[in-house]
């Protein structure tokens, strides 16, 4: 039997519900407001990481051309990618990283393809015709080719303004660089383009795999990899062209190991995990110009009096890139 004090009063009830659904928005408010500097903080980071292995890469053409110097084309891309290869392989198994996945091995295959060996053999041959601000014009390309490689790869369509920008980045350094050279191809540029193709697949399907696993292990899995072949390479190319020693020559050769393809590589997949793809590929348009920096410094090349208004104009396009939204 019911009485009077144990009657339920529908208006509690709501009372009640109400006071339930306020507490539990006041608990849910502070986590969006606690995560959103959380992302603010980790885009900041991700992009400061993917500046560092952009300024990484921008050394690579001099440094290359520092490394012919003592090297013929073929030993020095085989050395660079042993010397990587070991410093990766050290890394992997003193700190015992398992062995990626299955799944894994065909995007860490075409990584290793396309920016372990493919990109730096191609532009490697084409330095030898091609002076290091020339081939800049394959790093002003990149950004907008590994773009495409990503919407297509991925599935996320940037924004109409981010692909605006990316072509007006683009155009500004082909004209700045093709009329530096005064708009003639030169006989590297079928290496150039191809360099172009196969580093932007590279870039996308590692920066697809820095999704999954630390950017490091990434290039450092795919190095390994290209030990074997890398290892026997070497030993052949070294018997077959001339090694000419120099501090120079020396000099090159560890960075464009150590530095372009180990470090640089590991902070750049790193960046584009925190950033995407799109995003960071973007950040390279201003590669070319530091390229060109590099080479007035290191190389004594001369430097076009339109540098300082196309270097402008490329970070005008880098803040656009980086604003723009991308749909998934």
């Amino acid at each position: 039997m019911r009485t009077k004090n144990s009657a339920i009063d529908p208006g509690s009830i709501a009372a009640a519900d109400a006071d339930d659904c306020g507490a539990e928005e006041q608990t849910r408010a502070p986590r969006a407001d606690a995560a959103a500097p959380a992302v603010r903080t980790g885009s900041r980071q991700g992009t400061l990481l993917a500046s560092l292995g952009v300024v990484a890469f921008s050394l690579t053409f001099p440094s290359t051309v520092w490394g012919l110097e003592s090297f013929g084309p073929w030993s020095l891309v085989a050395v660079r990618s042993v010397l990587a290869a070991v410093i990766a392989g050290g890394f992997l198994l003193v700190l015992r990283v398992p062995l990626p996945e299955r799944r894994h091995l065909g995007p860490l295959l075409v990584v290793a393809g396309g920016v372990v060996v493919g990109f730096p053999l191609l532009t490697t041959l084409a330095l030898r015709t091609s002076t290091a601000s020339h081939a800049a014009v394959v790093v002003g390309l990149l950004p907008l080719t590994t773009a495409a490689f990503a919407a297509v790869r991925t599935g996320r369509r940037p924004s109409r303004t981010f692909w605006a920008a990316a072509l007006a980045g683009a155009a500004v350094v082909l004209g700045f660089t093709l009329g530096r050279n005064g708009g003639a191809p030169s006989a590297g540029d079928l290496y150039l383009f191809a360099a172009l193709l196969v580093c932007a697949a590279g870039y996308t399907e590692g920066g697809r795999l820095a999704g999954l696993m630390p950017g490091w292990q990434v290039i450092g899995w795919a190095l390994v990899l290209c030990l074997p072949l890398a290892a026997t390479g070497a030993v052949f190319a070294l018997m077959a062209e001339p090694v000419l020693p120099s501090v120079r020559g020396v000099a090159g050769l560890l960075w464009v190991a150590a530095g372009s393809t180990f470090f640089g590589l590991y902070v750049w997949y790193r960046g584009m995990a925190a950033i995407g793809i799109a995003r960071a590929s973007q950040l390279q348009l201003a590669q070319p110009l530091l390229t060109l920096l590099w080479s007035v410094l290191l190389l004594a090349e001369p430097l076009s009096p339109a540098a300082p208004a196309a270097a402008a104009a490329v970070l005008v396009c880098i803040a656009v890139t980086q604003r723009a939204s991308t749909r998934g």
